[in-house]
């Protein structure tokens, strides 16, 4: 296993390090600044927030996890294992929802998964600690790994904007060969794909 990598502190190297693929330059210079990532305190909460959302507009999560909260008090393992499955489901989860966070709840507190010591794995480990879940994918690890755990060089081609968008500005391209130019730094450019793209659809880029 190796180590995992520190999150950024900064973009400044991680922006010029980019920039040497002067079409991400030009993505850079179109959507400006990003903020810098930081890693979750609590990795275990977490990820239960991001079951709860995904697939949903940013709106329609935070209704449900505000229902959720409100209705045990607290989330953790021991609320989550304790709440029948009808009243998972009232607070507008899925039954696969409900499924998958309860699932979450006894690996924790069986120890299945140690999500305290989550952030001392390097990022395969991380996806093989995790992806034995129920209704938990590569790709939701991966995304776990960019904005829960904030690593650097994650670059998660189970995503559709991303591969779009990879094709979009590479259409001539290996993506191999542009995703180990962009390394490793990939989380920032994964991010600035979706910013463009975000961009591109308000009218602000060419599609």
């Amino acid at each position: 296993m190796t180590r995992p990598t520190a999150p950024l502190e900064h973009h400044a190297d991680a922006t010029v390090h980019l920039s040497r693929d002067p079409v991400m330059r030009d993505v850079i210079a179109r959507v400006g600044d990003l903020s810098v990532l930081a890693p979750t305190p609590d990795p275990f909460g977490t990820l239960i927030r991001s079951v709860t959302g995904q697939q949903l507009s940013v709106k329609a999560a935070a209704s449900i996890y505000a229902r959720l909260l409100d209705t045990l008090g607290t989330i953790d393992e021991f609320t989550l294992q304790r709440a029948p499955g009808e009243t998972l489901r009232g607070v507008g989860l899925s039954w696969a929802k409900v499924h998958t966070v309860q699932a979450i709840a006894a690996a924790r507190q069986s120890g299945a998964v140690d999500f305290d010591h989550l952030a001392r794995l390097d990022d395969e480990a991380v996806i093989a600690a995790l992806v034995p879940l129920p209704g938990i994918g590569r790709w939701t690890v991966e995304m776990f790994l960019m904005f829960a755990l904030a690593r650097p060089d994650v670059f998660s081609m189970g995503d559709l904007a991303l591969r779009q968008g990879l094709a979009r500005l590479h259409p001539n391209a290996q993506h191999f060969e542009v995703l180990t130019l962009w390394s490793p730094y990939r989380t920032l450019a994964a991010r600035y794909l979706w910013a463009d793209n975000a961009l591109a659809k308000a009218g602000g880029a060419p599609v």
